[in-house]
């Protein structure tokens, strides 16, 4: 069966309230003791299964987790042990899980890469869990009689390693589990508790969270965009290819997000939340007239956190990443400390604030919805992706052409031939940049429906020099902002005046190569 449920961290300041809402007298609670199993490599993990053994009130249960949708939903397993079987491993210390339940199951595809008789044999328990859970159920009726019903679960505990039972880590979150009924209910449920109790979505699984244990870990790795897992074809209808994109683009947000809600603040895990943000702008932008059911005001609370990301992460860099570099150098240390903490509201305000979490919330909720009761459930999504491409296109050959022209004006009437005359400006930089941003993300969502077979080789070289072009004008801005930030710093601390000469010194350089880049890809025969 598949499971959909959304879970959330729970904020210390709101768990009073909350816990008064789920300590009713209809709820229910039960202690849950859990063992965990993979292999010492964790293979398991790395195919993205939960496999455990797990007691529920006076019950034993094997369960196992696979799969979905990477975001609300999974596949789930259950089967019911016997007590007095599992009493007796347990006695022996030899409780492992049997495999050979999910012969002919439909988790069995899961585990197809795996060799079940010899997976068995190289189990181990790598974690136990001991988890408090007060369950209660919410319903409503819906217009046809029938019930609409969730289950909301508290979970209050830790997680305690295979081995070394000192190694622990603390559990406090609150699931909500469709059991029946329509999923508008899901998720109107959830934003209603969302706002209440300022709870923060979150794709780690207790199994994750084991891992994370067992490898000393605090949070998982940053995730990048992955494009293979963008779920479209060539029959794709204009309402199902915004839903497959934005969900792309949501398995690269999500787990980014959950980590800093969780306390990350590795530099890392802020790029790619931007950059998933940046892409998911681009998609509504782009798409917009694919589906009837998108909502203007995702784009603007979009903006709003891409910009305040933007501006930490700009300091947070400088101070870990540049400022060694410069150092190295011979330059005199420049302390960013201050600047980074005069910034009132850093990326986990950010993210927890209401406005975003339940403009996730939305989302998840509009890429799990229907797009075959749309009205242009009929229009083919490649038929109206030619024409916003080659309109994007013509715009930024348009807008390179009108800058060289600029420059070549400028270098005639200039008495030096100082290479800062060459230099794009600022809005002429930013206008190009924002261009080829928008054509990659766009490109990339529009190839698996509009690279022909035997055009494949002019799909990937189209991107290659489009990438080339955007990472060359990227750096160039980049350069051209830290710059600033050192000139900037310098009316406060001298010592930031080498930062600002060594930029200054990079951005006048030769822009052969920019210039190179971006004819090349000007020049780059279309793949649509």
């Amino acid at each position: 069966m598949q499971e959909i449920e959304l879970k959330f961290l729970v904020p210390e300041s709101r768990l009073k309230g909350l816990m008064r809402q789920t300590h009713v007298k209809s709820s229910q609670t039960t202690q849950l003791a859990a063992h965990y199993y993979d292999t010492t490599d964790q293979q398991l993990a790395q195919a993205g299964i939960g496999l455990r053994i797990r007691k529920e009130g006076d019950t034993w249960v094997q369960t196992i987790k696979a799969g979905g949708d990477g975001i609300a939903a999974r596949l789930e397993h259950n089967a019911v042990l016997n007590n007095e079987q599992v009493q007796a491993m347990l006695n022996n210390n030899e409780l492992m899980p049997d495999l050979t339940i999910y012969e002919d199951t439909p988790i069995s595809a899961a585990l197809s890469e795996f060799k079940l008789k010899k997976l068995a044999k190289t189990l181990t328990r790598l974690y136990v869990t001991d988890v408090e859970r007060t369950t209660r159920l919410l319903t409503e009726s819906n217009e046809d009689g029938a019930d609409n019903c969730i289950e909301m679960a508290y979970d209050q505990g830790e997680i305690i390693h295979g081995t070394d039972d000192s190694l622990r880590k603390a559990i406090q979150e609150i699931e909500f589990e469709l059991v029946s009924g329509d999923l508008d209910f899901l998720f109107t449920t959830a934003k209603i508790w969302c706002k209440r109790y300022k709870l923060c979505l979150s794709t780690v699984t207790k199994a994750e969270n084991g891992s994370l244990l067992i490898n000393g870990q605090n949070h998982s790795p940053a995730v990048n965009a992955n494009l293979n897992q963008l779920q479209v074809d060539k029959d794709s209808s204009a309402p199902a290819f915004i839903r497959a994109v934005v969900h792309n683009c949501l398995l690269q947000i999500l787990p980014n997000s959950s980590a800093i809600v969780a306390g990350s603040t590795d530099d890392d895990h802020i790029l790619q939340l931007r950059i998933g943000i940046d892409r998911l702008r681009t998609a509504l932008k782009a798409f917009a007239e694919f589906s009837d059911e998108t909502n203007p005001e995702w784009l603007q609370i979009l903006n709003q956190t891409a910009t305040l990301l933007s501006d930490y992460y700009q300091l947070a860099y400088i101070n870990a990443q540049i400022e060694p570099e410069l150092q190295s150098l011979g330059a005199p240390a420049v302390d960013w400390t201050t600047d980074i903490e005069d910034i009132k509201i850093t990326p986990i305000n950010t993210l927890q604030a209401n406005d975003f979490q339940i403009t996730l919330l939305e989302l998840i909720a509009f890429t799990m919805s229907d797009s075959s009761i749309e009205s242009q459930t009929n229009q083919l999504a490649k038929d109206k992706l030619e024409k916003i491409l080659a309109k994007q296109y013509k715009k930024f050959v348009k807008t390179n052409k009108k800058t060289d022209e600029v420059i070549d004006i400028e270098l005639v009437s200039s008495d030096t031939n100082a290479s800062t005359d060459t230099a794009y400006d600022d809005q002429s930089e930013s206008e190009l940049l924002n261009q080829l941003r928008n054509l990659r993300c766009i490109g990339e969502f529009s190839a698996p429906l509009l690279s022909k077979k035997k055009a494949k080789k002019k799909t990937k070289r189209w991107l290659k020099r489009l990438i080339k072009a955007q990472k060359a004008l990227e750096q160039l801005n980049d350069d051209n902002q830290y710059q600033k930030l050192y000139e900037l710093k310098s009316k406060t601390d001298a010592s930031a005046l080498y930062g600002a000469g060594w930029f200054a010194a990079i951005l006048t350089g030769d822009q052969n190569h920019i210039d190179a880049r971006l004819a090349k890809f000007a020049d780059s025969s279309t793949f649509w």
